[in-house]
């Protein structure tokens, strides 16, 4: 593990994230919220982890820009800005919710208390399911859910899910925190109206390479050897390659390598009674006495 990657790739993302957190983006269209925070990330000297996600209100996670997204952000929306950062491959995953509606400040305020309250619990051999009952219990202080069905991850080189679940309630099994690990932690909190899960929608725009084998179509087989080549085995979205292919022929070749099982598309996850969801997101690496933040200012 290359902890000074990780470190310098939260620097980036602390940054952008709090530029994204004091920006006005009221009038601006969704396609400029991902385009613009990209930007920053590349201008800082950083990589994209993941195609910036630009949920709006109901939607919680895996949304971004299609090809020129008009969907413009009003003063009544709640926006969740979910960025990576990777450097050499190491990942620094973090996440705002801007928010103009006044009536929706609790829901925000909720998120990030709960993901302070759980950054203050974290070092060496801390449960995993006891991260989920501190996020829970202060989720609920407010009067709001978590969201059970969406939780924080581990993070290895080139992958953003690396195989173990930090929750955001209490639940049964669970593993210890470890030194030589990095995690994201992620709450995601809706109001006491909602259902406090998610709903795949029908809609799918993050897709990621999952598997290097040949379709027997050669089009399709560049475009997969393109997407190995500049994102490795990371999320892309299709704004990002109909710089090289048009946006109909590069729909086409990736309907092709989803359906050989090449290309995996993320649903875009929705609030099941359609609540209204804010999220805060930091990642760290426990140590014997705390957490090292990677992406705190």
């Amino acid at each position: 593990m290359k902890i000074d990657d990780y470190v310098a790739a939260g620097k980036i993302a602390a940054e952008v994230r709090e530029n994204a957190r004091k920006k006005n983006w009221i009038g601006t269209s969704l396609f400029e919220i991902c385009s613009d925070v990209e930007s920053e990330i590349v201008k800082r000297g950083g990589k994209c982890a993941f195609p910036v996600n630009a949920s709006l209100n109901e939607i919680a996670a895996h949304y971004t820009a299609e090809p020129n997204d008009q969907k413009i952000i009003s003063d009544t929306d709640l926006v969740k800005i979910d960025l990576g950062v990777q450097i050499n491959g190491y990942i620094a995953d973090t996440a705002v919710t801007v928010c103009y509606d006044p009536q929706y400040d609790t829901l925000v305020q909720a998120a990030e208390d709960a993901l302070k309250s759980a950054m203050s619990m974290i070092k060496t051999g801390v449960k995993a399911s006891d991260v989920g009952r501190t996020i829970e219990n202060r989720v609920k202080q407010f009067g709001c859910k978590p969201i059970i069905n969406l939780s924080g991850h581990s993070l290895g080189q080139y992958t953003i899910h690396a195989g173990k679940s930090i929750p955001n309630v209490w639940s049964i099994g669970s593993f210890s925190l470890s030194d030589s690990e990095a995690y994201a932690c992620e709450p995601f909190v809706t109001t006491n109206k909602g259902l406090g899960f998610v709903r795949n929608d029908k809609t799918k725009n993050i897709f990621a390479l999952v598997s290097r084998k040949k379709t027997k179509n050669d089009e399709a087989d560049k475009l997969a050897e393109y997407i190995w080549t500049n994102f490795n085995m990371l999320p892309f979205a299709l704004r990002w390659i109909v710089k090289d292919w048009s946006e109909q022929k590069a729909r086409e070749l990736l309907d092709v390598l989803i359906k050989r099982k090449v290309v995996h598309a993320y649903p875009v996850l929705v609030e099941a009674s359609g609540q209204r969801v804010a999220q805060a997101e930091h990642t760290f690496i426990p140590t014997e006495s705390g957490a090292t933040i990677t992406t705190l200012l």
